[in-house]
């Protein structure tokens, strides 16, 4: 016999079973007003034998007018009580929430966990200043370090949790990885990944730092990277490209990163080729070292370090150029490992040249290289030319950029660096304003022009045989760069039918020109599934590591000789939320996974 189902028989609460019984509804349930028990099965002979059973002795000389008052007054202090329990619930998760918003902004700001304890002290004063009757709610907030800990660890699996989620629907993506050694000489290796998906939006985040303790081969790198890859349940057939630092374990033609990585591809039985590039930004840094300049450098960074290195040499220099009312009122350190600092030394160096010999001469230095002139002429020529590189790097740089723009601003530098060498040997010198101040300075030998042409002439073949492998690709980016402009003829046959459709569309090649070349890709139509297939492909690409050197930037933030215990777990989690770009946490359903647990007092405080 099928057994009944209760729920199914439409059985409703009658209003008169208040009074006759002291029973009320509560949540599709009767609930006795006297006891606060509830009865199973909404049924007049269920409720009618409690009240006889449990509660007819306490009401027997009662009439039916008093009843009613009775149980009015009963379901009056009922909804009291469910007010207050509803009042400390939400009063409970406003405190959860706060202590995970505040943990949120303690992981950003790359402070310490112990910082939620300060934070604590300063709200309670605060709080006893602007409004002392809310003060319990301020001490239900619990920010203790370990606390703290819970929540960023939460945040971070959060992130994670969403960044699988989006990787599932992702049609292509690529990878970043680069390597480097933390403060307790622990080499971290930092992945990211760029994905597309059908709708051509793309995600660019973070996907993992792992600490690796012992070697770093390409083996190694290997394991780590493909570990990563399997736990985000990324399909290899999809993976497009790899950047790395051009390191020879990431970049090695046979047990390197990208070696392994092809041979991993085989096995899965990829259809795609993957694509390896070095770094656009480090092979432009590269490239500088091409005009062999050393010495020079090396000249102007003994003069720096002897007047800054001294305490009392840098004191009497600086009050030596406010005597003389300069408009420098002191020198740069150069450092080799941040690039973008040798154009600020060589500016200031360059503009303050006479004063930096006087000084020099004061102090009984010889100052004969200094006043060389073709000495001065090749540091003018640096000056200019560490401008023109260091404008490039900086175009190079940042988040969310496009690989086929990156190859653009290289290719015009490379068009560029044509006309300076011709310009130079002509002693035309409009875009190098250092070396026409020298010219204009120099008393009897004359303007080294073809020296410095042929410095410029060096320069521009590195950039050419560095940047090689993207003139290999220079269809496939060109194709997104700019679709109109390609021809048909020269590009594989499964993209010419597609491509005459859209060279042919007028209103796509006016939403083209208004968007732009990276947002145009949303637009091509469903009816173009090759083209939207390669523009995936392309969007998903890494031009830079950029984003691993800006990530290790942040490790060395937070992992300093102060917290260099710092577990691997939670630098992990702190750098999965200080990177965050597309995705944020979702702080509520971080609330409602907790259960609502609220915090005593006397908890909070330890």
């Amino acid at each position: 016999m099928a057994k009944r189902k209760v729920d199914t028989e439409n059985r409703g609460f009658q209003t008169r079973w208040e009074s006759e019984y002291m029973f009320t509804k509560v949540a599709g349930k009767p609930v006795c007003l006297l006891c606060g028990e509830s009865v199973a099965v909404l049924k007049e002979y269920n409720l009618r034998r409690h009240y006889e059973t449990k509660h007819a002795d306490k009401n027997k000389n009662m009439d039916m007018e008093q009843r009613l008052q009775k149980a009015e007054e009963l379901k009056r202090g009922l909804k009291s009580r469910q007010a207050l329990f509803k009042k400390a619930k939400s009063q409970g998760q406003a405190a959860v929430k706060a202590s995970i918003i505040l943990a949120e902004e303690i992981a950003k700001s790359a402070r310490p966990f112990t910082e939620g304890d300060f934070i604590k002290n300063c709200m309670i004063k605060v709080c006893d200043e602007v409004c002392p009757e809310k003060r319990q709610l301020f001490l239900n907030v619990s920010l203790s370090r370990n606390t703290i800990a819970e929540r960023v660890d939460q945040l971070s699996i959060n992130l994670k949790e969403q960044l699988v989620k989006k990787g599932k629907d992702f049609i292509a993506y690529s990878l970043a990885v680069d390597e480097s050694t933390d403060i307790s000489d622990i080499a971290q290796l930092s992945i990211f990944i760029r994905g597309v998906d059908s709708n051509l939006s793309v995600t660019e985040e973070f996907l993992a730092l792992r600490p690796m303790h012992g070697t770093t081969t390409g083996h190694d790198l290997y394991e780590e990277v493909s570990r990563c890859v399997n736990e985000m349940e990324l399909p290899w057939e999809k993976l497009v490209g790899l950047t790395t630092d051009g390191a020879p374990a990431m970049c090695g033609h046979r047990s390197g990163l990208v070696a392994k990585i092809r041979e991993k591809m085989q096995e899965e039985n990829a259809t795609g080729e993957l694509t390896a590039y070095h770094c656009i930004i480090h092979q432009e840094a590269l490239c500088g070292k091409a005009l062999k300049m050393e010495h020079v450098m090396s000249i102007i960074t003994r003069t720096v370090n002897f007047i800054r290195a001294k305490g009392l040499n840098h004191r009497q220099f600086k009050a030596f150029l406010t005597e003389l009312e300069t408009e420098h009122g002191d020198l740069p350190y150069h450092t080799e490992v941040r690039w973008l600092s040798q154009e600020k030394v060589l500016q200031r160096c360059f503009e303050l040249r006479e004063e930096i010999c006087l000084f020099l001469d004061s102090k009984g230095k010889d100052t004969t290289q200094l006043r060389d002139e073709m000495f001065l002429c090749e540091m003018a020529f640096l000056c200019d030319i560490t401008s023109h590189l260091n404008a490039i790097n900086l175009q190079l740089q940042g988040r969310d950029r496009v690989i086929s723009d990156m190859y653009s601003t290289v290719k015009a530098f490379k068009t560029k660096l044509t006309l300076w060498e011709t310009q130079m040997r002509k002693e035309n010198l409009s875009h190098f304003p250092s070396c026409q101040t020298m010219k204009e300075k120099l008393s009897t030998s004359a303007f080294p022009s073809t020296q410095l042409a042929d410095k410029i002439g060096m320069l521009a073949a590195d950039f050419r045989r560095r940047f090689a492998d993207f003139e290999a690709q220079k269809s496939r980016l060109e194709l997104l760069g700019n679709p109109f402009a390609v021809d048909v003829e020269s590009s594989p046959p499964n993209l010419q039918m597609e491509l005459i459709d859209l060279q042919c569309n007028d209103a796509l090649r006016a939403k083209y020109a208004a968007v732009g070349a990276a947002e145009f890709a949303r637009f091509l139509p469903g009816t173009m599934p090759q083209l939207r297939i390669q523009a995936a492909q392309t969007l998903s690409m890494f031009g830079s590591t950029y984003l691993c050197e800006q990530l290790f930037s942040l490790m060395n933030l937070n992992k300093t000789s102060h917290r260099s215990r710092l577990t691997a777990e939670h630098l992990h989690s702190i750098l999965r939320i200080s990177s965050a770009q597309s995705l944020t946490p979702n702080i509520d359903e971080l609330v409602e996974k907790m259960g609502h647990h609220q915090v005593s007092p006397s908890t909070s405080n330890k």
